[in-house]
C-alpha cells in the first residue's frame, strides 16, 4: 500500500472523499490515503505544502495561486469544485454593525494571512469602492476563535462560508450583512511538485476514484439528509448548497486562471502573471 497524505477544510464540500476512503475505493487501488481536516484553511494548507506535511490538499483557488506566487513549489493537480464559492459576511448578533457600510476601514477578522478570508476581504472590499490601503486584519485561525473575536469586540467582521456559518446565524451568535461569491471556481486538487514528479501515475489513480464519487455524488439516495446530520446543517439550507455546488471532473482552464491572477495583480496580492503551464502538474 502506497501511503498518501491528504489535508482539507471539515466541510460539506469534501464529504465525496471520506466516502470514497471509507468504502475501501482507494485501498483497492493500493492505496492508504490518510485525510486530515484543516480547520484554519486554505493558509495553513499552503503552509504545509510548502513543508512537505502533506502531498495532496482541497484548497481554495486563489490562496493557492497567490502561494506559488510566492515561490510555493505546488501545483494545481484538478478543478474540485467548479462553482464559486459563497462567502458570508458575518457581524457579532449582538455588536454595531447594521449595514455593510458599517464595515468601511474596520477589523476583518481573518484565518491566516493568505486565507481565502484574507484574500476575499480585499475583493469585498475593492467591489464596494472601499480604500484597500485601509484595510485592518486580526488573525484568529479559525472560525471558534472568530466567534470570540467578534464578541469581544476585537475584530468587526468575518468571512468564512455562507452554509458553514449559517448555524452561527440561526442560534443568534453572528448576523449575516450578506454574500460575496468568489469570481472563479472555488477548489482546486493541489499537490506538490515533488510529489507530482514522483507519483504521476499515482494521481492518475486517484483521480479516477475521485472523479467518479464526485460525478455520482448528488445521485447517493439522501445524501442531503446525511449530509444535514453529520455537517450540522438544516435539511433546507442543505438542499440549498446543493443545488449551487458543482463539483468538477476537469483541469482548471486557462481562462479561469486567468481570471484569478488579474484580480490579484489589481489587488496588488500578487507581482507578476504566471504561465498557464507552470501552475499545473504535467498530464
Amino acid at each position: 500500500m502506497k501511503k498518501v497524505k491528504i489535508v482539507g477544510v471539515p466541510e460539506h464540500f469534501n464529504l465525496p472523499w471520506h466516502l470514497a476512503i471509507s468504502e475501501g475505493a482507494f485501498a483497492e487501488r493500493g492505496i492508504a490515503l490518510e485525510w486530515t481536516d484543516i480547520p484554519e484553511g486554505t493558509g495553513k494548507m499552503c503552509q504545509m505544502l510548502q513543508d512537505k506535511e502533506t502531498d495532496l490538499a482541497i484548497i481554495l483557488t486563489e490562496g493557492l495561486v497567490k502561494s506559488i506566487s510566492q515561490g510555493n513549489p505546488a501545483r494545481i493537480v484538478q478543478e474540485y469544485i467548479a462553482s464559486p464559492l459563497l462567502w458570508g459576511i458575518h457581524v457579532a448578533a449582538k455588536g454595531p454593525h447594521q449595514h455593510l457600510a458599517d464595515l468601511e476601514n474596520s477589523v476583518a477578522a481573518i484565518s491566516r494571512l493568505g486565507s481565502g478570508s484574507h484574500l476575499m476581504a480585499y475583493v469585498h472590499a475593492q467591489q464596494l469602492g472601499w480604500d484597500l490601503e485601509r484595510l485592518q486584519f486580526k488573525v484568529v485561525h479559525n472560525l471558534e476563535s472568530a466567534v470570540e473575536a467578534l464578541t469581544q469586540g476585537q475584530a468587526d467582521y468575518f468571512m468564512w462560508e455562507h452554509f458553514t456559518t449559517k448555524p452561527l446565524v440561526d442560534s443568534g451568535v453572528f448576523r449575516s450583512l450578506g454574500d460575496c461569491p468568489t469570481p472563479w471556481p472555488c477548489f482546486v486538487l493541489a499537490t506538490t511538485e515533488a510529489f507530482s514528479n514522483e507519483n504521476h501515475g499515482l494521481l492518475v489513480h486517484i483521480l479516477e476514484v475521485i472523479n467518479l464519487y464526485t460525478s455520482e455524488f448528488k445521485a447517493i439516495p439522501s445524501i442531503d439528509r446525511t449530509l444535514a446530520n453529520r455537517y450540522g446543517q438544516q435539511l433546507e439550507d442543505i438542499q440549498e448548497w446543493l443545488e449551487l455546488t458543482r463539483w468538477s471532473q476537469s483541469q482548471v482552464t486557462a481562462k479561469v486562471l486567468d481570471n484569478v491572477q488579474d484580480k490579484l495583480l489589481l489587488l496588488k496580492l500578487i507581482k507578476k502573471r504566471m504561465p498557464y503551464e507552470s501552475l499545473l502538474t504535467r498530464r
